[in-house]
């Protein structure tokens, strides 16, 4: 049975007065990342993402900002996610379909299981259905 995308909880190391900082290592992640990136800066009326992977696991972690993340799986399990913390993340299995409505400021992370590979996206939401 196919995973549904789930929260991941990242330990907050810190104080209020001094600051944090949140870990994700090895132990506490579902699969070991082959890529790393961000996005920044995407307008508010924006909305990206409208993809899926055939082998593409990731996690999406809002280091700054608020990310609302729409989750659908082939048997048609839809999810809504507010990712606004940046010692929480969200495991996103392959063949998920995925939207992302960022705020202003939002700065999201991608831990990635894969490197980049073009084959792999599925970019047509009817063939996602297939």
């Amino acid at each position: 049975m196919p995973v549904s995308p789930y929260i991941i909880h990242f330990t907050a190391i810190g104080k209020s007065d001094i600051g944090y900082i949140s870990i994700a290592e090895r132990e506490t992640l579902p699969f070991t990342p082959k890529r790393i990136y961000w996005t920044y800066y995407t307008p508010e009326d924006v909305k990206r993402g409208f993809h899926s992977h055939y082998n593409l696991e990731q996690i999406l972690v809002a280091v700054a900002g608020r990310i609302i993340v729409t989750t659908e799986m082939k048997g048609g399990e839809k999810q809504e996610f507010i990712l606004d913390s940046p010692k929480v993340g969200l495991y996103i299995p392959k063949m998920c379909w995925r939207m992302m409505q960022y705020s202003h400021n939002a700065v999201q992370m991608c831990i990635a299981s894969e490197e980049y590979d073009e084959k792999d996206y599925i970019r047509d939401y009817q063939e996602f259905l297939k």
